[in-house]
């Protein structure tokens, strides 16, 4: 799968604001056929930050992705580029 079309869109929700306070992580909906390490691969080339574990859940038929970012990268700078903050 190509790189560029695995994010869809990051998600803006109260536990995800928890998360990236908490636990340094993001999530995002991707497409559902993308693997962890294609996950992986797209965010690291997107934002230029080091990833340390992706964890997926698919949930009413969409895929989520709880990134986790290196301490060296904090979630909250990426989410701030985003518009998420």
């Amino acid at each position: 799968m190509n790189v560029d079309q695995v994010i869809i869109t990051p998600l803006s929700t109260e536990k995800s604001l928890r998360l990236m306070e908490a636990e340094n992580k993001l999530i995002f909906l991707v497409q559902r056929k993308a693997n962890k390490e294609e996950i992986k691969k797209a965010i690291e080339k997107m934002f230029k930050a080091k990833v340390v574990e992706v964890n997926t859940l698919i949930k009413s038929g969409k895929k989520r992705a709880y990134v986790k970012f290196s301490s060296e990268t904090p979630a909250i700078d990426i989410a701030t580029n985003l518009g998420l903050m």
